[in-house]
């Protein structure tokens, strides 16, 4: 799938971001396991999930299956929405299917005005929740910084 870049400072906390944590030795090792217990939490159907995080340069990189193209993107978003993180480099294997689209969420957005940006249509907003579920708990739930999946619509 790629490299994906993310705002360094927004996301879930899971680990500290401290420069005295970065130097403790299993810092990388412990990182990594949080981070691979965030994605297993959002039950995608990864087999052979591996997960390397690097504190240095903020970059996680994914390995093993994925059941579909939908999991192995909501895999790369679940890692990338974590505080600390700059870019996820996803190297999960899925089936082919055509990839969805990216929004950063920015001060004021909305699932409906992001569905109008990419769909023409801001009650197709549902279609982008639905999407990045189980990382959104709710519609109106969504922060400055966060990167959403856009689906095509089908």
């Amino acid at each position: 799938m790629g490299l994906l870049s993310f705002i360094k400072e927004a996301g879930e906390k899971l680990f500290g971001g401290s420069s005295a944590q970065a130097a403790e030795p299993d810092a990388n090792q412990k990182a990594s396991a949080a981070i691979r217990t965030y994605i297993e939490t959002q039950n995608l159907g990864l087999t052979g999930l591996e997960v390397t995080y690097v504190a240095a340069t903020g970059v996680v990189t994914l390995a093993g299956n994925a059941p579909s193209q939908e999991a192995s993107e909501k895999a790369s978003l679940a890692a990338g929405n974590v505080a600390n993180v700059t870019q996820v480099d996803n190297k999960l294997v899925a089936p082919a299917a055509d990839p969805a689209q990216y929004h950063d969420v920015v001060k004021g957005d909305t699932l409906s005005a992001i569905s109008k940006k990419y769909y023409g249509d801001a009650n197709k907003y549902n279609a982008i929740f639905e999407a990045n579920k189980p990382m959104l708990s709710h519609p109106d739930k969504i922060y400055p910084g966060q990167k959403l999946r856009i689906p095509p619509l089908k």
